[in-house]
């Protein structure tokens, strides 16, 4: 077995662990230092130049066990986003790569829940659960809803702004 390999049966099963608690998510970097520390075979290389293709193999896995792809738990510290390494998930499940960021990250969410729900992870609701976001990633999104708001929806005839009811005084 390759270290690659070894890696990838490592990563299979802390992932499996990660998915039996609900809304759980792991990072980049904690999933490759856990999988050095619990294999024994490390690498001085920084992590994304190798976790890839150990992720790679793990999509296969999941593709080949009929598993949620659990690679989907995997997220970028800086932003709880998937990011580009999940077009793999989408080729694998026979899915075109996703050009629209919040697309990409919305499917992640219901792979997630899929995961959760094969796992029947710990605190998951009665009802199933609900696909979502990342905390980080949906607090983001919220912010910049909010410092962005929709421009005023206004009147046809007047131009003036419409009240939330949609009419306009002006022309009422």
């Amino acid at each position: 077995m390759t270290d690659r390999e070894t890696w990838a049966e490592s990563a299979y099963e802390i992932l499996s662990g990660v998915a039996g608690r609900y809304q759980a998510v792991i990072e980049y970097t904690q999933l490759g230092e856990e999988i050095q520390e619990r294999t024994g075979v490390t690498t001085g290389m920084a992590v994304h130049n190798w976790i890839g293709g150990v992720l790679g193999l793990v999509v296969d896995r999941c593709v080949t066990e009929a598993v949620p792809p659990l690679t989907s738990l995997v997220v970028r510290k800086d932003t709880g986003m998937v990011g580009d390494g999940y077009d793999a998930v989408l080729t694998a499940l026979g899915v075109a790569p996703l050009d629209d960021v919040m697309k990409r990250e919305k499917h992640a969410a219901s792979s997630r829940l899929e995961c959760y729900r094969w796992a029947n992870a710990s605190g998951l609701p009665a009802d199933g659960g609900r696909a979502a976001l990342t905390p980080k990633l949906a607090a983001s999104t919220a912010r910049k809803a909010k410092a962005n708001p929709p421009p005023a929806k206004v009147c046809p005839k007047c131009h003036m702004a419409l009240l939330p009811t949609g009419v306009c005084d002006s022309c009422y």
